[in-house]
């Protein structure tokens, strides 16, 4: 077959451990036969943002703003531990915090779904996306442990001098303080990205705070979604027929479990972070949700929700053998191919994302998955492949998908 061109290349952002093995594997056996594949190649591998003092990370992110849709590998965010292990000059920041600041992105999370892996929550029938706001809350804290009796304030100080006090609480013994910021216009941005995205996908969007008890903070996110909603996007989801819903996050959660699924659920960056997790494990495993970052001005970041697969990489430099899943890292690919696709007018390049997705779930279906998999799998006799036999298969099952078109 001719291979499908490209006029427009991705970003395309390399990355670390296991899921590095496994994203050549992905290009080399599922992409390169049948794409004549543009990008733009960015290593984000922790030896080479060593080497670069992480510039490589920001020249990346950069790079997605002007061509608009990238896919990442998993990448380490070091800790003491792989200072050592990599010699680290110092301790990199993670490359998802630098890149989701600079794109000023919302993270969407979404799981996987495939016959025979149940969810725990039966009712769920449709995929739930996580929509979290990355910045601020307890992620941009400030922490003080109090060492005796005394007055907490919170104080802001203005320009001018002029200064407003709020009593946190009178100490009478020891005790701990956490003071927390957001701001306006980050806020706007990852209301306006949620809205985008349920435009973009057609889903109702459900957004939950603590406005009730948080009378200020909550209610400022809430007030803010209201009037961006009502003002730039009410009549959009009326005539799409979808529906933009606000509840407290208590309600919400109720309302979740109760649901069949199919919307998109806004969550400040705690409760998201929180929510997604719990999410990806009642729909089964994290190694089958999707994570896309958007940016207000329609910059798409695809990625696989889970990490580096670290035990598994360790297993693979000794030679052993590893059944790893890489289907989340697959769907980071067709997204940001789909979405290349559908902003170049590339129809040949959106099919091939669409029958390379339905190759993976065939797959695994049909009884051929990675060891993972079969621990939550209601397949009888499921065929047990490593980590090369399972994408190999996956592409045995697109070549009969792609003959049959």
């Amino acid at each position: 077959m001719n291979k499908i061109k490209m006029t427009t290349p991705l970003v395309e952002m390399d990355g670390d451990e296991m899921t590095r093995v496994l994203w050549k594997m992905i290009k080399e056996e599922l992409l390169l036969p049948y794409i004549d594949l543009k990008t733009e190649y960015y290593d984000l591998g922790l030896e080479n943002r060593n080497a670069t003092d992480d510039s490589v990370t920001v020249e990346s992110a950069k790079a997605t703003l002007k061509h608009k849709v990238a896919v990442k590998c998993a990448t380490i965010t070091p800790n003491g531990a792989r200072m050592k292990e990599y010699n680290l000059k110092e301790m990199w920041k993670s490359p998802n915090g630098t890149i989701r600041a600079i794109l000023d992105g919302t993270v969407f999370r979404s799981p996987i779904l495939v016959k025979g892996i149940v969810p725990y929550v039966k009712n769920w029938t449709k995929p739930i996306t996580i929509a979290r706001h990355a910045y601020g809350d307890v992620y941009k804290n400030a922490e003080i442990k109090i060492s005796g009796p005394g007055r907490a304030e919170l104080v802001f100080t203005a320009k001018d001098g002029t200064q407003t006090r709020e009593l946190i609480h009178e100490f009478n013994g020891t005790g701990i303080l956490q003071g927390i910021h957001n701001t306006e216009d980050s806020i706007r941005s990852f209301a306006k990205s949620c809205f985008a995205y349920a435009i973009d996908t057609k889903q109702d969007l459900w957004f939950s705070t603590k406005d009730t008890i948080s009378k200020k903070y909550d209610h400022t996110f809430k007030d803010i979604f209201q009037e961006i909603y009502e003002n730039e996007y009410q009549a959009k989801f009326e005539a799409l027929g979808i529906t933009y819903f606000y509840t407290l996050i208590d309600d919400a959660v109720a309302r979740v479990i109760r649901s069949e699924g199919g919307f998109i659920w806004a969550c400040k960056n705690y409760d998201g972070d929180v929510m997604s997790d719990m999410v990806a494990t009642a729909y089964g495993d994290l190694s089958m949700m999707t994570s896309v970052l958007v940016s207000p001005e329609g910059a798409y970041e695809y990625e696989a929700a889970h990490g580096t697969v670290q035990r598994h990489y360790y297993k693979h430099l000794k030679g052993e053998e590893t059944s790893t899943n890489s289907i989340a890292t697959i769907f980071a690919w067709t997204g940001a191919l789909r979405k290349r696709g559908e902003l170049d007018g590339n129809g040949e390049l959106e099919a091939f994302a669409e029958k390379l997705e339905k190759a993976c779930i065939k797959t695994v279906e049909d009884g051929k998955m990675t060891k993972s998999l079969s621990l939550i799998s209601t397949c009888e006799h499921p065929v047990i492949l490593n980590s090369l036999e399972f994408i190999r298969a996956i592409r045995e099952t697109l070549e009969g998908l792609l003959e049959s078109a």
